[in-house]
């Protein structure tokens, strides 16, 4: 994930790199040519090219459908469990007790379909994937293939205990934007529901004695979750916030009322 991380910085920075070069270059070919404005971007607003004369004026999309491949609504926050509006887990999910700083919520789009309305509003659907790594404090191990949510005390000391699940996320976006100011920047809001549906659960643990370890099932986690989130910014960064109205676990009665709030960075929206 570190990895993919890395990657992702990079290619924002190469881009707005990218994207000064060619403002450099049209005001350099400005006195033999027409200037050319190449527009970056990412997420709901398409890259376009232009061949006019450079004015003070740019001009929006025109209401209709779309669809295509993005690579957008990029989060990376904190997750925090919420058991029964509580922030302090029950004696029964004391088992489940995390480094704060250490569990992280990651995810972005790949597809979307959407419909234009005006400058200022539309509507999409969009598909792409969401991470939750909850790293535990207690050097337990969530056990495989059992009835209900179950755990074993382990005598070896663990420096990383993580408690993993990833869903393909499916949120229907309200997306609302101001008019662009004198940089060429805009305030922007969306907002609306996300279901998510479960493809695996992950217990990865690392210890002097075991080495690197790699456990995977469904360990419960809930197979079709449902939330809802906020987003809003200005230019290119903004922040997020989302909650699942659906426990965390499902088939396991003490976890019952576990649920799952995240919070952080979002980029490219």
């Amino acid at each position: 994930m570190k990895r993919l991380i890395f990657t992702i910085i990079i290619c924002v920075f190469a881009a707005s790199a990218f994207a000064q070069t060619s403002a450099d270059s049209a005001r350099t070919d400005s006195v033999h040519k027409k200037k050319v404005k190449v527009k970056l971007g990412m997420g709901d607003d398409a890259p376009s090219i232009s061949n006019e004369p450079d004015t003070a004026y740019h001009a929006h999309k025109a209401p209709g459908f779309s669809f295509g491949v993005t690579f957008s609504r990029i989060d990376l926050g904190l997750a925090t469990l919420i058991d029964h509006g509580s922030f302090t887990l029950s004696p029964n999910n004391r088992f489940l007790s995390y480094r704060q700083w250490k569990t992280s919520n990651f995810g972005f789009d790949l597809v979307q379909f959407g419909y234009r309305f005006n400058p200022a509003f539309k509507i999409y659907v969009s598909g792409g994937f969401d991470w939750t790594h909850i790293r535990l404090r207690n050097d337990i191990t969530i056990q495989r293939n059992t009835p209900v949510l179950t755990y074993t005390e382990d005598d070896i000391h663990y420096s990383k205990n993580r408690f993993s699940s990833s869903y393909l996320r499916i949120p229907l976006s309200f997306y609302y934007r101001s008019h662009e100011d004198a940089s060429g920047n805009y305030f922007r809001l969306v907002a609306g529901p996300e279901v998510g549906v479960l493809l695996n659960g992950r217990v990865k643990q690392i210890s002097d004695e075991n080495g690197k370890q790699k456990f995977n099932d469904d360990y419960h986690f809930t197979k079709l979750r449902k939330g809802a989130f906020v987003r809003m910014g200005y230019g290119l960064m903004g922040i997020y916030a989302k909650y699942y109205f659906s426990d965390m676990f499902e088939n396991s009665p003490a976890q019952a009322g576990l649920r799952n709030f995240s919070f952080g960075l979002t980029l490219g929206f």
